[in-house]
């Protein structure tokens, strides 16, 4: 693949023409509101994962509605705490899989917590979690379920649950729920951008090539999923065009991005043809926090950087957790 989005001095100024509903804060308010009249009732129930330098807990909260969404939440052995947490959302289509798959940030002295993403986990890591709320006609996927109204779509349902999982997360005695971090590639990175806006308590975000971002240039510029299946969505419900744009831009990482303020370490991939990096500087500029950086990795695709941005947040994250 070779360099088929904007060139990078472009990048670097690019805005996103997605036009911000007048209600987006009244409508995030009032979703939180109701997902906040049920009990959260976090509950931790310890597991043998077979690790010695770990502990594991397989966690059960209310989510969106009060459904039950699972969890993991992984802390070094033998500290007391309170310590730091991080709080991970997964990339499109995957789960929280098993314990051992989480073992950086508690090898660190974090604790981590791994929401696992409510219907998902069936194309490449194994989610537990059902999503009991129904959808219309939708394409495969997950991207245009309830997609004719921001009352129905998905996404509504899932950044709720990651609302409610970091509450989850400090109900454990062991979190310092004042050192808190959000992070997640992909859809995981698109979500930490929600968490960051309505959760202004958060203390860094660190998302990685973010989905969800920028729906006006994502859904023509590239023809991969997740993005392809608004397109093909439209293809056949042809007068549907105006209620999805309304739609998404309820859920738009730009919109969100434009009322953060925690320091943010993004990283991009020019060559990525699933969250194109146009849609990721659209985030990017558009962010509100003063202190935020950006890794480019100019010859990868929607790998981005593996684990040598893993070590760049390695670094970056205790600095922005340190007590």
């Amino acid at each position: 693949m070779t360099l088929y989005d904007l060139p990078l001095d472009a990048l670097r100024s690019y805005r996103s023409a997605s036009a911000e509903p007048d209600d987006f804060d009244g409508f995030w308010a009032d979703t939180l509101a109701r997902a906040r009249s049920h009990d959260l009732g976090a509950r931790f129930e310890p597991v043998d994962a077979g690790l010695t330098t770990v502990e594991v807990y397989d966690v059960t909260y209310a989510g969106f509605g009060g459904h039950p969404i699972r969890a993991w939440l992984v802390l070094p052995a033998g500290e007391s705490g309170p310590l730091p947490v991080v709080v991970e959302s997964i990339g499109y289509g995957g789960g929280r899989g098993l314990p051992h798959a989480h073992l950086l940030w508690a090898s660190a002295g974090f604790a981590h917590f791994v929401m696992d993403s409510r219907g998902q986990g069936s194309m490449w890591s194994e989610g537990v979690t059902a999503d009991p709320v129904g959808s219309a006609p939708s394409h495969p996927g997950f991207l245009t379920q309830g997609i004719e109204a921001p009352e129905t779509f998905y996404y509504r349902r899932l950044i709720t649950d990651a609302v409610r999982a970091v509450e989850a997360a400090h109900a454990h005695p062991r979190v310092d729920a004042a050192r808190t971090a959000v992070i997640g590639e992909s859809q995981g990175g698109g979500v930490a951008l929600a968490l960051a806006a309505l959760l202004p308590g958060l203390l860094a975000i660190a998302p990685d090539m973010p989905f969800l971002c920028d729906f006006p240039r994502a859904v023509t510029i590239t023809d991969h999923i997740p993005y392809s299946e608004v397109g093909n969505y439209l293809r056949t419900h042809r007068t549907s065009g105006e209620r999805v744009r309304r739609t998404l831009s309820y859920f738009d990482g730009v919109h969100f991005a434009a009322r953060c303020r925690a320091p943010a370490l993004f990283s991009v991939a020019l060559q990525d043809t699933t969250c194109p990096p146009s849609t990721v500087f659209a985030a990017y500029n558009a962010y509100a926090g003063r202190t935020k950086e950006i890794e480019i990795y100019d010859f990868n695709d929607h790998e981005g950087g593996g684990s040598v941005q893993q070590a760049a947040q390695l670094r970056w994250l205790p600095k922005m957790l340190a007590a």
